[in-house]
Order: structure tokens, then C-alpha cells, then sequence
């Protein structure tokens, strides 16, 4: 009987989102999606509640909640240490790092047989085997959690630059060379361009790469602040609606850098065939 209650929430959110579907416009499919997540939640609730789960197995989103407010300092302390600091600095780091070694990659072939098999080679590597050495390298504060995510995003969009200096027509490259382009005017004017689409592919990829890079790092030395220090000490402390807590936060930034990053690339490709509506 206790699943009834249950059930019907379900079905009830499956009956709305299915009427509302039928209307294909921007304000409905945002309210599917609104509906969908609220929905969830709910039932999240409801069981937890229903069937009396203990904290330290799931706790309640309503006690999420109450444990962001009341740790709203603290979260925010750790949001600046661990995303401001050490995802965003490391993952603007390593994107302006692969995308100077993609262009000396495209101008010498030697490079590119050299470099991009030991890219690949580093893009391997365990992250739980290099943060250690990193952070013995760097120190135990947001460097070294920077210099973990430089070596996670760096080849994903290393690759994706190379892909994209290469995406230009035969014909175009020609009528370039035809004009007797310089390489850096014909770089800037013709090739750099074509490759935005998939420079922002791996600028998309690596946003979470960045964030996982940064929190997986802290786990093997931080200040007393960052949200892998707090999750571990949460852990250890049984409070899990705490540890809930960080996970919101870092979910929540790492959609919104997502986001940021999307709607750049709408500004910047406008011209694309993805981007036409």
C-alpha cells in the first residue's frame, strides 16, 4: 500500500509531461523539463520519508536543502577554492594550451607525429596516480588541483583543434594560396574559424573533466577548504546531508559553466549549420 502514494505521483508527472509535449514550444518543453526534475524529486522525498531510509543511506532532498542554508558559508568557501580557483584557472590553462600546441601541431607534420602519440599517452594516465605527484609538486593548495585539470583537459581539445585546423576545403586552402596568403593571415582569416565548432566541442567536454579533476584532487591534500576536503571530512563525520549539499553545488556549477560555455559558442559560430534554427 505504502507504494501507491508513490505511483500515483509518477503517473500523475508522466500524464502532465505527455499533454504538454503535444504543445512543441520553447515555454512547454521548459516546463516538461521543470516538471520532470520536480517530479523526481518528489519521489525522492516520498520514499525516504515512506520508507523510513536512515540518513546515512540517502537523505531527504528537504534535508539537502536545510544543510545548504545552513552551510551557505561554507559552501561557498569551498565553491570559490575549488571551482573558481582550481577548475576554471586550470581549465583556461589547458585550453590555451592545446590550442597553441594544435597550431604548432599544424605547422610542422614532424610535431605531429611526436606530440600527439604522447598526448595520448598522458590523457591515459589515472588521475588517482598523477594527483599526488602534482600536488607534491605544487603544494596543497589551488595549484595543484589547476595543474591536475590542465592534464585532463588538455588532449580532448588538443585533439579537437587538430580535427578542426584540418576541416577547410581543398578548394579553399587553393583560392588562399591563390592570393598568396601568408600562413598566419590564411590561419587567422580561414582556418581558425572552421575550427571553432570543434574547439568548442572539447571546450563542452572538458567542463566537467574540469570539475571532476579539480574535486578528485583534493582528496589527496587540501586546506581546510575545497568540496573533496569537505566531502572526505563530511564522510567521515556521517553527514551525509552535507555531502548532498557539495554535490548540488558542484552540479549546479558545473551546468552553469556548461551553459556559459554553449552560449559563447552560439555567439562565436553563429554562421555553423547546428546553430540555425
Amino acid at each position: 500500500m505504502s507504494a501507491i502514494p508513490i505511483l500515483g505521483v509518477w503517473l500523475a508527472g508522466l500524464a502532465l509531461n505527455l499533454w504538454l509535449a503535444r504543445f512543441d514550444t520553447r515555454a512547454t518543453r521548459t516546463a516538461v523539463a521543470l516538471i520532470f526534475g520536480a517530479t523526481i524529486i518528489l519521489l525522492w522525498e516520498m520514499t525516504v520519508r515512506i520508507y523510513q531510509v536512515p540518513t546515512v543511506i540517502l537523505p531527504a532532498p528537504s534535508l539537502i536543502a536545510e544543510s545548504v542554508v545552513a552551510n551557505r558559508s561554507i559552501l561557498w568557501a569551498d565553491f570559490v577554492q575549488t571551482i573558481l580557483k582550481g577548475a576554471l584557472s586550470g581549465w583556461v590553462i589547458g585550453a590555451a594550451a592545446a590550442v597553441a600546441t594544435a597550431i604548432a601541431i599544424d605547422r610542422s607534420p614532424f610535431l605531429q607525429r611526436g606530440l600527439l602519440p604522447i598526448g595520448n599517452f598522458v590523457s591515459a594516465l589515472p588521475i588517482v596516480g598523477i594527483a599526488p605527484i602534482l600536488v607534491m609538486w605544487f603544494g596543497f593548495d589551488w595549484q595543484s588541483k589547476a595543474a591536475v585539470v590542465v592534464v585532463m583537459v588538455f588532449f580532448p581539445i588538443l585533439v579537437n583543434m587538430v580535427a578542426g585546423l584540418k576541416a577547410t576545403e581543398p578548394m579553399q586552402r587553393d583560392l588562399m594560396s591563390s592570393w598568396a596568403a601568408p600562413y598566419w593571415p590564411a590561419l587567422w582569416k580561414l582556418r581558425l574559424p572552421a575550427a571553432m565548432p570543434f574547439l568548442f566541442n572539447g571546450l563542452k567536454i572538458t567542463t566537467t573533466l574540469a570539475l571532476i579533476g579539480a574535486i578528485v584532487a583534493e582528496f589527496f591534500g587540501s586546506p581546510t577548504r575545497g568540496m573533496g576536503f569537505r566531502i572526505s571530512t563530511a564522510v567521515g563525520r556521517l553527514d551525509l546531508p552535507l555531502v548532498w549539499a557539495e554535490i548540488v553545488v558542484a552540479a549546479l556549477a558545473g551546468t552553469l559553466f556548461y551553459g556559459i560555455v554553449a552560449l559563447i559558442e552560439k555567439k562565436v559560430t553563429f554562421w555553423h549549420p547546428s546553430q540555425r534554427g
